[in-house]
């Protein structure tokens, strides 16, 4: 039988050991479609209820599996569609291939059906690597460019194959003119390290600080050994930023936790009070929460010297793999013998861990958010994957999950778009099909696209070996996080129209859907509901009625911002003294002895 574009496509991404492709079909992948079908199931086809959720699931696929994800979308709408979840790939710098169809190129340039420029398009989202295959000889060294400039920019890539190119009789590029070749796919990682003069320099100034403080990106979970000896061996404590949330356990009595907005106070107290600030695999956007210019000196470590020196005036920059680099750094370190900062640093981190778990039990109408991950915190399987959405939903993922084991943990960091926690999970269930996946998620989220990929968690559950995919929902009938930038931020009062959601009982719409579910409004019930979920032989959604007045407050509220939250209650805001009430109780746990 002749083979296709499109059955070489498929069989060129088996040797790349792509297992699933996340998509959903349309007459500009016809071609792709029916080899699929041709090729018994491999790799799968893992049915989205929507383009952008596909893509959504390749990049939680990709972050929790480090492979590359791979999404597929038709023509036009679909190639559309893709782009909020390839952008939040771009942002998080996770390797994506999205395949996209486009018109026949026949009907190229006559304003048909579906026709969008898509390089013109994808020009931005995809910019690392973006070709449009328009003869059977380019492809396997399109595919093999896209798979490998995705894998070592940890970026995405976009490969765009006409409906009629996919039907095409395959042909091998020939050894000829104007004729490319490839090589079998695959791609050694490199571990750079920086040249010894430079490392010398960063030695000494790490050797001459006396209170060090070490920022952990992404970047540095390929290094978690690596930066436990840094910290060891100079007394420092470690800040976590967010996308690093899993790089290190927060049983270490010197891990300090989220830095940022949604960050803990000793990791705001580490930063204020270090000299010397060492940042690995980290582009933490956040300034105002870095030591104050000038008081620290600093030094960056990332493999790509593209992000280097853009937050912090870094007097040493080392452009290396981060755990090569350390474990060149680390013999020229000095002991140091005074501890007097690693204890200041630890009492903070115990004192605070006591403070988050008093907030979580200060009484909500009808449940404190906080309470809900503290006591998922308590009792989750130490090699759970825990997916966040963006929203309230990732200050409490940010503050009271306690890293442990090996659980891993992501959101969308950079680009912080509504939407990615349940593709994140069903993702990571087919990174890890043997691991329990729990997505905390937003009821706004949940509305915008949750509930439908809760069809998609039915679909395939079957195949994944644990059974256990867990979605709570924060219920509060709010759009809570813009609801307190409103206040925080512009001294607005909430706005009724925009912030207020439409009620919706989740647990009835996943019994519905053949899911097991618990309603939660009792806050003596929130753990027995997590012992319940964490056992259950099928996915479950836990709808937690909670408060939406319990604020997300900041390890360290600026005047400005209460004064704006002032000016807000001021004006009238709806729930204005059952707001004070809950910010006044829940702030005094922080100052209470």
């Amino acid at each position: 039988m002749t083979q296709t574009v499109a059955d070489h496509l498929l069989a060129r991404l088996r040797e790349w050991g792509v297992e699933q492709v996340f998509a959903y079909p349309g007459d500009g992948i016809n071609g792709l479609v029916a080899a699929l079908g041709k090729a018994d199931d491999q790799p799968r086809f893992v049915q989205a209820r929507h383009e952008e959720m596909a893509a959504f699931e390749a990049v939680g696929y990709a972050k929790f599996s480090g492979h590359v994800g791979v999404c597929m979308a038709t023509s036009g709408p679909g190639a559309i569609h893709l782009l909020n979840g390839l952008y939040d790939a771009k942002l998080d710098h996770v390797p994506v291939v999205a395949i996209v169809g486009q018109t026949a190129r026949s009907a190229m340039g006559g304003s048909y059906q579906q026709e969008v420029d898509l390089q013109a398009l994808y020009k931005d989202v995809a910019g690392e690597y973006l070709v449009e295959v328009n003869v059977p000889e380019q492809l396997p060294n399109a595919l093999d460019r896209a798979m490998r400039v995705a894998l070592s920019s940890r970026a995405p890539t976009a490969l765009i194959v006409p409906a009629d190119v996919q039907e095409l009789p395959y042909t091998a590029p020939e050894h000829a003119f104007k004729q490319v070749p490839s090589s079998p796919p695959g791609l050694a990682r490199p571990a750079p390290t920086p040249p010894e003069s430079e490392l010398a320099r960063a030695a000494a100034v790490i050797n001459d600080g006396r209170k060090v403080a070490v920022l952990a990106g992404q970047g540095a979970r390929g290094a978690a050994d690596e930066v436990r000896e840094l910290a060891e061996r100079t007394g420092a404590g470690v800040a976590k930023a967010l996308l690093g949330k899993d790089v290190l356990s927060d049983e270490l009595p010197y891990v300090t936790g989220a830095i940022g907005l949604l960050g803990t106070r000793p990791s705001y107290e580490l930063m204020r009070d270090c000299d010397t600030l060492v940042i690995v695999g980290s582009n933490f956007p956040y300034s105002q929460f870095l030591p104050e210019f000038g008081q620290a000196r600093a030094i960056q470590i990332d493999l790509d010297g593209r992000f280097i020196g853009l937050r912090y005036p870094t007097e040493v920059n080392l452009v290396g793999d981060a755990a090569a680099t350390l474990r060149a750094l680390l013999p020229l370190l000095e002991p140091r013998p005074d501890r007097s900062w690693r204890e200041t640093i630890e009492d903070n981190v115990r004192s605070w861990w006591d403070t988050v778990d008093e907030q979580a039990r200060v009484p909500a109408r009808p449940v404190n958010p906080m309470l809900v991950v503290s006591e998922l915190s308590a009792r989750i399987p130490d090699n759970a994957i825990v997916t966040s959405d963006s929203g309230s939903a990732a200050n409490w993922f940010a503050r009271n999950l306690r890293i442990r084991g090996t659980m891993r943990a992501s959101l969308s960091g950079t680009l912080a778009t509504m939407g990615p926690g349940v593709p994140y999970a069903i993702g990571a269930k087919f990174a890890h099909p043997h691991r329990p996946v729990i997505a905390l998620v937003g009821d706004g989220a949940m509305q915008m696209n949750g509930m439908a990929e809760l069809l998609t968690i039915r679909r395939y559950a079957g195949r994944w070996a644990d059974p256990r995919l867990v979605v709570c929902v924060f219920h509060n009938n709010d759009l809570n996080q813009v609801t307190w930038e409103l206040r925080a931020m512009g001294g607005a009062p909430k706005f009724e129209e925009s912030q207020s959601l439409p009620d919706v009982d989740y647990a009835a719409v996943a019994r519905d859907l053949g899911l097991d579910a618990i309603a939660v409004d009792d806050p003596g019930d929130v753990g027995r509901a997590w012992d319940t979920a964490l056992s259950a032989a099928r996915p479950t959604v836990l709808d937690v009625r909670c408060d939406p007045e319990v604020p997300p407050i900041p390890p360290h509220a600026t005047a400005a911002q209460v004064k704006s939250v002032t000016e807000a209650v001021l004006k009238g805001d709806p729930q204005a003294w059952h707001l004070v009430a809950e910010g006044v109780r829940t702030k005094a746990q922080e100052l209470l002895p």
